[in-house]
């Protein structure tokens, strides 16, 4: 049985998750300027870039987790359908055509959530990369590259 990767970028995830939860933290977090500021009392605050990256990275999860469900799905009718007898097919192979439908446009689904959190992402941070190249892509290579991912 295929086993799902976990997602790359689960560490900053957490990261960011428990400084969105605590709030304000004393020490500081070693995030890019863009991601926190200092108060007026000293303590470190996420900025609204950090609710946008979490969508973003939640949304990329959901988007890998969905492309896994699709594959699984399709390498499992793919066995069954070797040994259909020609003709009206079964209807555990109806099934699992439906249930591969179905994975299919939560991939799809994912994939433009993702696509919707990176654009507004990239859009507050300012972020511009090479042409033909998705928002997607550029806020991936800037986590990795200025994210400490």
């Amino acid at each position: 049985m295929a086993i799902r990767k976990p997602l790359p970028e689960a560490a900053l995830l957490a990261q960011l998750l428990a400084l969105r939860e605590a709030g304000a933290s004393e020490d500081d977090p070693g995030l890019p300027a863009m991601l926190v500021s200092r108060g007026d009392d000293g303590q470190w605050r996420p900025t609204e870039a950090v609710s946008l990256l979490v969508d973003f990275l939640k949304a990329r999860d959901a988007a890998l987790q969905a492309a896994f469900d699709t594959e699984l799905a399709a390498d499992e009718l793919r066995r069954f359908q070797k040994f259909a007898r020609p003709g009206q097919p079964s209807p555990h192979v109806v099934q699992m055509r439906q249930r591969q439908a179905a994975a299919r446009q939560a991939s799809n689904q994912a994939r433009q959530a993702q696509l919707k959190n990176a654009a507004a992402f990239a859009h507050m941070a300012q972020l511009t990369g090479p042409a033909r190249r998705g928002a997607d892509e550029v806020v991936l290579d800037w986590v990795h590259t200025s994210g400490k991912a």
